[in-house]
């Protein structure tokens, strides 16, 4: 069975349907056209290779107007982000302004299964400001950026000023975060994973005795799940949550190095599979501190879809 959600919203238009992995079709335009099509105003060629669930919720005219208002002002769109999400690809694109964005979900043959316009609220004023340290990501293999970026497309957590430029890590191979069984636990490839301290610095926090929550379900009594805060140099704070439950090796008053093991990837907290949430932030309190834009040691600064290392 097909699932189907339609959003019309003044400003944002938003369409996903799941289906059925396909072939490629070489007779339709590429996905990393889209962004120049759209620009040009070629409504009708987009609009003739979305899904058939998509153009029985949006008729043409009304597709074509929402694009032509949402389009006004916009001289550029720029490729920001590609993502492979079960069998999909999500492309994202921001105008010169930063302030619009569309998200464009696809499938094998080229079919466009999802599609989101989205006025778009940039943070310039805390946006140029970085950590005064440099950071290591808190990992020791390969592993990918679901969330991150300046912008809630590319990192929900920018709509927050207390997580604005958090990051939320994952392992995925072939477009899965797991395998087998989506309810256990175990059958995430980042569950168990080893996480280390960013930076070097002094443990003043950690939670170690909350459970791992069943794939899906989440624990809103306590966000964070169990968690590790490190304070670093001027006045810096790490804060990294979702450990796995008991698997926290660091106590408070304990001075680590970069790289030191702090304990093991879990899924506990607002946390629906296994993952690690990574920030740095003015207090160590994840709730009230300011998120600071991390600068890293190796230069780069990844985004959804990228990978902490190649």
């Amino acid at each position: 069975m097909k699932k189907i959600m339609a959003i019309l919203l003044a400003g944002s238009l938003l369409i996903i349907a799941a289906g059925f992995e396909q072939t490629p079709n070489e007779t339709r335009f590429r996905p990393t056209e889209f962004g120049n099509l759209f620009l040009k105003g070629e409504y009708e060629k987009i609009y003739n290779q979305t899904s058939d669930e998509f153009k029985a919720q949006v008729p043409l005219n009304d597709f074509m107007h929402v694009s032509g208002e949402f389009n006004k002002g916009v001289s550029k769109y720029r490729l920001e982000s590609t993502i492979l999400l079960s069998g999909n690809k999500q492309y994202i694109w921001t105008d010169q302004s930063k302030t619009k964005g569309i998200s464009v979900i696809v499938q094998a043959d080229r079919t466009i299964a999802g599609l989101n316009l989205l006025p778009l609220e940039p943070h310039s004023q805390t946006d140029k400001y970085y950590t005064k340290n440099k950071y290591t990501m808190p990992v020791k293999n390969r592993w990918l950026v679901y969330w991150g970026g300046t912008n809630v497309l590319l990192n929900y957590h920018y709509a927050y000023e207390s997580q604005r430029y958090a990051y939320d890590l994952l392992q995925m191979k072939k477009g899965q975060t797991y395998k087998g069984n989506p309810l256990k636990n175990e059958n995430y490839y980042a569950f168990g994973q080893q996480v280390a301290a960013p930076l070097e610095g002094t443990v003043i926090k950690t939670v170690d005795g909350l459970k791992d929550n069943v794939p899906g379900e989440l624990n809103p009594d306590h966000p964070e799940g169990n968690y590790v805060v490190i304070k670093h140099k001027n006045g810096e704070y790490s804060i990294l949550a979702h450990f796995m439950k008991n698997s926290i090796k660091v106590r408070e008053g304990e001075k680590v190095k970069t790289g030191q093991i702090l304990g093991k990837c879990g899924n506990s907290g607002n946390s629906t599979e296994a993952h690690i949430h990574f920030q740095v932030s003015s207090s160590p309190d994840i709730m009230t501190g300011k998120s600071i834009r991390i600068q890293f040691e190796n230069g780069k600064e990844p985004v959804r879809g990228e990978y902490t290392r190649k």
